[in-house]
């Protein structure tokens, strides 16, 4: 018998092998490496023809030759997200077999695609998709009807590729083509629509669920003011078009489910070449876009939809420390190295102190992210238009020099010494041209706080997606990131952090 496991289930009827395609498209998106997809249904009932379809949409090639593995019995595909294995188990007389053809072996870092399930049902697991096709002749000669089930851990998967479809479907864009977009270190899904020739992206973002508490009973999130839903995307969005820059527009938003429907602002970065680097007009745009947020007044609640408002989180110091803390809990274990309780409350105690001026000018928006990532060029637009907007929905309201910091210290490209300090000197140059008061001093202090204060952040954040989330290619980007921080301390203002960075921080290896 099949292993009893929670379950979550929804049914669609498949008129046509397009039909197929879509609902392969569909399941990808939920997919990972380790996932296991069972496919059931007589001979005929379109088993094959759905693989075929996911297999092909996986890589990009409608054309690609996935040939039944009625024979072959197992088929790998080495494809760009994760590897996939397409096994048949008609021919399997028992369970013993898998492991002769090596199915269990092959799929540890693959997602597998199993045929004819019930001829290993006492040996599948509790976490596992299944897909029951049957023919439908009542309905035409080619209707199959599909049932979707998700069993254990697949179960919410499934509750969530049916909320996708049923907000596609009123949105009248189901039948788009979709296909994945390379996201970066977020938890966040985004895939891009063409529909009547019109580009989309629909962003996928359930609420976050709160993490265990870290400090006062609260969980990391909370504390460090990280955006739980999408209400902040959608506040933000707004808020930046109407002071005319170029955040995606939001077409539609389901603000329950986490899913929006935005504008597609392409793929042209802020960076090129190989490896990337800035392009110093498309920063200099960067750093005007700015300008223009931070010498006007900016409103702390923003509207979200009739009767719902977003009101921004101070960037308080609680949020700069457990950012900083980071450094302490992830990078120095990375590094092999240990912080006794008395050096850690020194820490705290010495970021306490730097950023005590934090809050000496009126704050203003800070996005938070403001680098290359999530930089587009437009250059079919004009002006400051011409900097595509993304990844703000952690914007808190805070000092001006974050976001700049964020820009002219890339954690993940280089910006050469030239470059920022003709950058930083054209940013405060703008302030002086409209406020000849404009504290240019206290300023470049605070931006110096911060880069050290960020790239501390940082530090910590690359360890742990290495550690914590398997993500190690983020590793690479530590020396560049220990770079700008040594650049920070040695500003005379950081002369007691220094001392504390250099008795308990290890440099990384170069």
């Amino acid at each position: 018998m099949l292993a009893a496991s929670p379950a979550s289930s929804f049914s669609i009827v498949l008129p046509n092998e397009r039909a197929t395609a879509r609902l392969a498209a569909d399941v990808v998106s939920i997919l990972k490496a380790g996932d296991l997809v069972t496919l059931s249904g007589d001979l005929g009932a379109g088993k094959t023809a759905f693989a075929r379809a996911l297999i092909r949409h996986l890589a990009d090639d409608e054309g690609l030759d996935v040939p039944s593995p009625t024979f072959t019995l197992v088929q790998t595909y080495a494809l760009p997200r994760f590897t996939v294995v397409h096994a048949d188990l008609y021919r399997v007389t028992h369970t013993g077999e898998l492991a002769e053809l090596g199915v269990d072996e092959a799929a540890e870092n693959a997602v597998v695609l199993l045929e004819w399930p019930d001829r290993a049902e006492d040996v599948l697991p509790a976490d596992r998709l299944d897909i029951a096709f049957t023919l439908a002749p009542n309905l035409g000669p080619n209707q199959r009807n599909a049932e979707i089930t998700g069993h254990g851990a697949f179960a919410p998967r499934i509750e969530r590729l049916a909320a996708i479809r049923h907000f596609l479907l009123a949105e009248g864009v189901a039948e788009a083509p979709r296909t994945h977009v390379q996201g970066d270190a977020s938890t966040r899904a985004y895939e891009r629509l063409i529909h009547n020739g019109r580009k989309l992206i629909l962003m996928n973002a359930p609420r976050r669920p709160d993490g265990p508490p870290v400090r006062g009973g609260l969980p990391y999130s909370a504390i460090a003011h990280l955006a739980e839903d999408v209400k902040p995307f959608v506040a933000m969005a707004r808020a930046l078009r109407e002071r005319g820059l170029s955040a995606p527009q939001v077409h539609a938003a389901d603000l329950t489910e986490g899913l929006v429907l935005l504008e597609d602002l392409g793929l042209e970065g802020v960076v090129a070449g190989n490896p990337p680097a800035p392009v110093e007009e498309r920063y200099a745009a960067a750093v005007e876009v700015l300008v223009e947020l931070h010498r006007q007044p900016v409103l702390g609640v923003l509207p979200v939809a009739p009767g719902v408002d977003h009101r921004l989180p101070p960037y308080d110091v609680d949020a700069f420390l457990i950012e900083a803390e980071l450094l302490l809990d992830w990078y120095v274990p990375h590094r092999g190295g240990t912080v006794s309780t008395a050096a850690r409350s020194e820490f705290t105690a010495l970021w306490r102190e730097a950023l005590s001026h934090a809050y000496d000018t009126p704050p203003t928006w800070v996005l938070r992210d403001y680098h290359s990532p999530n930089l587009l060029w437009l250059p079919e637009r004009e002006g400051l238009a011409r900097v595509g907007l993304l990844d703000f929905q952690d914007a808190l309201m805070g000092p001006a020099p974050y976001d700049l910091v964020s820009l002219l210290q890339d954690a993940r490209v280089d910006v050469p010494d030239p470059l920022e300090i003709a950058l930083l000197g054209r940013y405060v140059k703008a302030r002086l041209d409209s406020d000849t008061g404009f504290p240019t001093t206290a300023f470049v202090q605070l931006y110096v706080t911060l880069g050290a204060q960020r790239a501390t952040k940082i530090l910590g954040i690359f360890a742990r997606l290495d550690r914590r989330d398997g993500k190690p290619q983020y590793l690479r980007h530590i020396p560049r990131v220990w770079r700008y921080l040594r650049r920070s301390l040695i500003h005379p203002a950081m002369g007691d952090l220094k001392v504390w960075y250099d008795a308990h921080v290890p440099m990384p290896p170069q």
